[in-house]
């Protein structure tokens, strides 16, 4: 799949905004701690891939009826749906100044009808003449996602002969009907009735 930029500059790919509050202390603490810890642009960004994944719980696996949005609140209250644990890494990259991009995946029901909307990023590391996605939702039994630039290792995998679809745009801020729904929902459940399933 050939990954679209909805934005042509780079630099909006290193922006802050209001999700993903990059400049946030919480979030530069975190890179610091994880700059410590590696020698390079690519061990960082796994270093920050796996920190996101494996140590921020994903809602719904932790039956966390809270919504997060903000990359610094992610990262405050270690837990997340998958667009919050995009933004948080998507801050955690962009702060190291590895452009970071939101992308999204749709799962259909067995009817056919538009039913998950899935949020991922895609980051474009130095020297790469290319964006890769990564997935940080968060590994459970029958999920294995991993940090790759070889072959993508996601989540999920939409097949040829399903009806899901991978939006090849790459988002410099969140979609904005997700935002929305995620700002103004008082709890997941709210949620879940107003996120969109479809771009």
């Amino acid at each position: 799949m050939e990954l679209t930029q909805q934005v042509p500059e780079i630099a909006a790919y290193l922006a802050a905004d209001e999700a993903i509050d990059h400049e946030h202390p919480l979030v530069r603490e975190t890179v610091d701690r994880l700059r410590a810890e590696t020698i390079d642009a690519y061990s960082y960004a796994v270093a920050a891939y796996e920190y996101v994944r494996d140590t921020i719980e994903h809602s719904v696996d932790s039956g966390d009826l809270r919504v997060t949005w903000r990359a610094s609140d992610v990262l405050a209250t270690r837990h997340g749906i998958c667009h919050s644990k995009s933004h948080a890494l998507a801050a955690l990259l962009r702060a190291a100044g590895i452009p970071a991009a939101l992308c999204y995946q749709g799962f259909v029901d067995d009817n056919g009808n538009p039913d998950v909307l899935h949020g991922l990023i895609a980051v474009r590391l130095p020297g790469r003449d290319r964006w890769d996605r990564q997935d940080p939702r968060g590994n459970k039994p029958g999920v294995d996602a991993q940090f790759s630039l070889d072959e993508e290792r996601l989540a999920w995998v939409i097949e040829p002969q399903s009806n899901g679809v991978d939006y090849p745009v790459l988002y410099a801020a969140p979609y904005p009907a997700v935002l929305r729904a995620m700002r103004c929902a008082e709890d997941r459940t709210q949620l879940w009735r107003t996120l969109p399933t479809a771009l």
